[in-house]
Parts: structure tokens; sequence; C-alpha cells
């Protein structure tokens, strides 16, 4: 019996391993934004305030500090990273300008990586910040997907 439990546990293990590597191996041939687990990420967020003011971005997950960044108008940053196996990635940012700090999750798996959004996934996020809110641009090049502050 307990031969049985190894032999099942390894055959979860090989195909949890065969699903990461074609999922590693898809990303350098497609050129479509897919549902793939440990998806390849790359976010990108562009100063488009309009008095041309310095944006201050400070953006953090979890486990990790992406540390502040100052940009000038029509400046940007950018980070990439994958999706974890629970589906729950998020990057949350805070954006500072004379006058303001606002919040916002930058990348979140319900929105940025589900095919049943109204956003669609992102393989690469661009996201234009902009005083109403940040807007995250369409692939198909149609208007972009904006949004309202978090706080």
């Amino acid at each position: 019996m307990a031969s049985l439990t190894n032999h099942q546990f390894i055959s979860v293990l090989i195909t949890t391993l065969v699903i990461f590597k074609t999922s590693l191996a898809f990303e350098n041939y497609t050129s479509v934004d897919v549902d793939l687990p440990f998806a390849p990420k790359h976010v990108i967020i562009i100063n488009t305030l309009n008095p041309h003011e310095r944006l201050v971005v400070h953006c953090r997950n979890k486990g990790k500090d992406l540390g502040v960044h100052a940009l000038e108008p029509q400046e940007q940053i950018d980070f990439r990273f994958r999706v974890n196996l629970r589906r729950t990635t998020t990057y949350t940012c805070t954006f500072s300008w004379p006058g303001n700090a606002k919040t916002f999750d930058i990348f979140r798996v319900d929105r940025d990586d589900n095919s049943k959004s109204t956003c669609g996934i992102c393989r690469e996020c661009i996201w234009y910040i902009c005083e109403t809110g940040p807007c995250r641009a369409r692939r198909d090049g149609g208007a972009p997907f904006c949004f309202s502050w978090t706080s």
C-alpha cells in the first residue's frame, strides 16, 4: 500500500515537472497571451501624468520589494516574474507625485491572468499612470482598460 502512495506521488511530481517544462518552452514560441501554469509576466509602468510631474513608484508583493523608483515624464520601469503555483500572485504599487499618494494592484491574477476577466490575460502588462488612475494597454490597440485608484 505504501508503494502505491509513493507511485502516485512520483506520478504527480513528474506531471507537474512536465507542465512546468512545457510552460517554459512555450514562452519562447508564443506571441499570444495564454493561460499557463507559472506563466511569465512582464509589467511595464509608464509615467503619463499630465502636468509633467515626477512620479515616485514603489512596488512589492508578499515576498519581494522592488524598491523605490523616480520617473520623469514618459520614463518607465519594468519587472518580470512568474505567476505562482497557487495563482495568488499580486504586486501592489504606491504612486506619489506632488500633493498625491495613490495605491493600486498593478498585477492581480484574477484580473491580469484570467481569460474570464473583462481585461483578459496579459503576458506583457503595459500600464500608463494618469492622475485619474492607471490604464492598462490593450493588445489589440483599442482603448486601454482604465481603473480607479485603490486609495
